[in-house]
């Protein structure tokens, strides 16, 4: 999101198994925090300044918990060293991450089949407006 604004979303199946979803959603945000990073840079190349941290919000507890907390254990051994990048960015204060609860989740949107209360709240919570309703 840029402001209000859906700038960018992807959607893709992993080319690896994962031994967990806690895994599975660290991998997607450090995927996610390059992006962050190159439409950070791209946003520059416009002479267009960001200043603040870039807001990062997961649902997934275990994983925000891999991402802020240095300490190499039993359940993280199996994650590759280069998806620890997230955590760079956050000592860094380039990014600050976050809790969002499953159903505030708008990229769920993208990816789950919804009920249609869901799915009409998370459109309009992206702004998302039907073209062909009535005005």
């Amino acid at each position: 999101m840029l402001g209000d604004s859906p700038i960018a979303w992807k959607t893709k199946k992993q080319d690896t198994v994962s031994f967990s979803s806690a895994e599975s959603e660290y991998r997607a945000m450090a995927f996610t925090t390059r992006e962050l990073k190159w439409n950070h840079e791209l946003l520059s190349c416009f002479d267009i300044s960001h200043k603040q941290v870039m807001r990062f919000y997961c649902d997934n507890k275990a994983a925000l918990y891999i991402a802020a907390n240095p300490v190499f254990h039993e359940r993280t051994k199996h994650i590759e060293r280069d998806f620890h990048y997230i955590r760079d960015e956050i000592v860094k204060d380039s990014i600050a991450t976050s809790h969002v609860r499953t159903t505030e989740q708008p990229a769920d949107i993208f990816t789950k089949a919804l009920a249609f209360q869901q799915f009409s709240y998370l459109r309009r919570k992206l702004g998302i407006r039907d073209l062909h309703a009535p005005t």
